[in-house]
């Protein structure tokens, strides 16, 4: 006081001092400001009465005071590796991450003591207790189903601390060296194993399809040959009809008493013989017999034959006709007359 007289404050700037200090204190202790994502819980004298929300917020003086400052946002957790034995007594070690969200900071405050070791225990728990009770195979290729299962245990457990557990995400799931060895191993035998069945599909499909080929080959040939028969028939049977109805007609001439078409008919065997023998690839010289005047007789007698059936043809006298006479046969001279 002493100090304060000296400096120049008097009796009464020094109650107004108190009385500002202790104004402020007051104002300290009424006015809450809570911010955005945030809810802060009032105890009245130990006992909790109510939550804050964001913003400005009034509490009693020396009577009310805040409990707890909760977090209302959603907030991550990491789980620490574990050590985990499949249900086919496989060796693992896994992690993972928790995501949690408190919804009612009363709750979270006052149900549960330290809120976050006690999600990381739950998770912890029943991250060993799921995967535990699965195979090594399957723990590998179905993280998703791991995560879902251990989500909605950890999400009912934790429902009565006013939290809810959103996500739960399975990061590494590390088998020992030695079995990954195995894995390796028994990978690259399995890929082995699928590509030589692959190999094997493939020639067996290439020996179908060779073989259908030449079985639709030896069809279609098949086909053509039976097709060139019945042709090669329908030619015959055209050509013998053709032959019958050219005897007929000269069976018919010959009954009407033209002799005529006896010489055509003669004739047309008769040149038909000779260029078949003439033909011959075995050949080269062609002797012709002394009765080769019968055929010139013939031919005659064919003119004969076409001038009467065909009156506008030309006269007879311009087709000079053929001795039918067989010439005399000339005796070659005997050795030694």
């Amino acid at each position: 006081m002493d100090g304060l007289a000296q400096l120049g404050f008097g009796p009464g700037s020094i109650l107004v001092v108190v009385v500002v200090v202790a104004v402020l204190f007051v104002l300290a202790s009424t006015v809450k400001i809570v911010p955005q994502g945030y809810n802060y819980t009032v105890e009245n004298f130990g006992r909790y009465v109510r939550t804050l929300t964001p913003g400005l917020n009034l509490i009693t003086p020396f009577v009310e005071r805040i409990g707890h400052k909760m977090n209302m946002m959603e907030q991550v957790l990491d789980v620490p590796t574990q050590e985990v034995i499949t249900r086919d007594n496989a060796s693992v070690a896994a992690d993972g991450v928790a995501f949690y969200q408190i919804l009612d900071a009363s709750s979270a405050a006052y149900e549960v003591s330290n809120l976050q070791y006690a999600i990381l225990n739950l998770v912890m728990t029943n991250l060993r207790s799921v995967m535990g009770s699965m195979d090594l195979d399957d723990l590998l290729s179905n993280r998703d189903t791991i995560s879902e299962r251990i989500l909605r245990v950890v999400d009912q457990a934790a429902h009565g601390w006013g939290i809810k557990i959103t996500r739960i995400e399975i990061k590494d799931i590390n088998p020992p060296k030695n079995l990954v060895d195995s894995m390796a191993r028994q990978m690259m035998a399995e890929r082995e194993k699928r590509a030589e069945i692959l190999e094997a599909e493939g020639a067996r499909n290439a020996k179908i399809l060779r073989a259908e080929g030449e079985k639709q080959a030896q069809i279609l040939e098949a086909e053509g040959k039976r097709e060139a028969a019945y042709r090669e028939a329908e030619a015959r049977e055209r050509l013998a009809e053709a032959e019958a109805k050219a005897t007929r007609m000269v069976s018919e001439a010959i009954a009407a008493g033209d002799v005529q078409a006896i010489n055509y008919f003669v004739a047309q065997r008769y040149t038909e013989a000779l260029g078949k023998i003439a033909s011959a690839p075995n050949q080269r010289v062609i002797f012709m017999p002394l009765e080769a005047s019968s055929l010139i007789g013939s031919i005659g007698g064919i003119a004969e034959l076409a001038r009467a059936s065909f009156p506008d043809a030309a006269p007879a006298s311009a087709v000079p006709q053929a001795s039918t006479r067989r010439p005399p046969a000339t005796v070659p001279p005997r050795a030694g007359a």
